[in-house]
């Protein structure tokens, strides 16, 4: 790629798409607040509605007066800013094949993702709800997944398409031996970092959630949540290719922005899973 043929419109839209492929955290939260984002400390008020009132209907009666809703608002803070900044040579690149640009900014996009995906993850010990197993094992673990799920189906989550479970490589593998049937289809099976389902909920496996030490034991800091339960926001604000003056070589350099917020804690659990290490 020469600088000359740089286009950072359509370079923009292919790192976006290669974020895409790489989420699993961001993947599956509310995405639907991006267009607000005007640089960084940009905050996104996001509003909700209170319950409705629900009367019983009497013919040839008046209804009531109209009730008068209640909104909550969050605010979502634009608070995090990622850069990368690469130079191919042209030694080096006239060596290479004209493809060596893009697969450079491919592995950008791979660490980014990574950042933002560990940034979600991060948010757990904002999770008021938590489901906690001090020793995780093949005998006990599907006890837990189901005191999680109980949990958001007494918060009136009732839709299975919108569950997900993501686990810890470790925590995955006390699945697999339990021999668990993970029923799957093509549509999960797609996504990236799904393995199937359990319980109503698509189980993602990632490197990214925390895991802490305790003594003799690890801790796993799981989530089972909705799609909606938090918001994830990011722009790539900046996209630039130029020639760095003290060399012979082309160079490519971004700014990425995003945050997220807990909006629905009702419909996210924190899942503290312990394993003796």
């Amino acid at each position: 790629m020469a600088i000359s043929n740089f286009i950072p419109t359509i370079w923009s839209e292919n790192l976006y798409r290669a974020l895409d492929k790489q989420y699993i955290a961001v993947a599956n939260c509310n995405r639907e607040y991006e267009g607000d984002i005007q640089h960084m400390g940009s905050v996104v008020k996001i509003c909700g509605v209170g319950e409705i009132t629900i009367g019983d209907y009497t013919k040839d009666t008046d209804l009531s007066t109209p009730q008068a809703l209640s909104d909550t608002v969050r605010e979502l803070t634009i608070n995090q800013a990622k850069y990368f900044n690469f130079q191919i040579d042209d030694v080096d690149r006239a060596q290479c094949t004209p493809k060596l640009m893009d697969a450079a900014l491919k592995t950008a996009a791979d660490s980014l993702s990574d950042d933002a995906d560990k940034y979600v993850y991060g948010l757990w010990s904002k999770l008021t709800s938590v489901i906690s197993n001090d020793a995780t094992t093949v005998d006990n673990i599907l006890d837990s997944i189901i005191s999680a799920r109980e949990k958001l189906y007494r918060a009136n989550v009732t839709d299975s398409s919108e569950v997900v479970l993501e686990v810890s490589p470790a925590i995955a593998s006390l699945l697999f031996r339990a021999k668990m049937n993970l029923a799957s289809d093509n549509t999960p099976i797609l996504e990236n970092g799904c393995v199937g389902s359990i319980a109503g909920c698509k189980i993602f496996v990632s490197n990214n959630i925390v895991v802490e030490e305790a003594g003799p034991v690890v801790y796993h800091k799981c989530f089972m949540r909705t799609k909606r339960a938090i918001a994830f926001a990011e722009q790539l604000s900046e996209i630039d290719a130029y020639r760095p003056e003290k060399r012979f070589a082309d160079a490519v350099k971004g700014l990425h922005l995003y945050g997220a917020e807990l909006i629905y804690p009702a419909e996210a659990i924190l899942m503290d899973l312990g394993i003796e290490a």
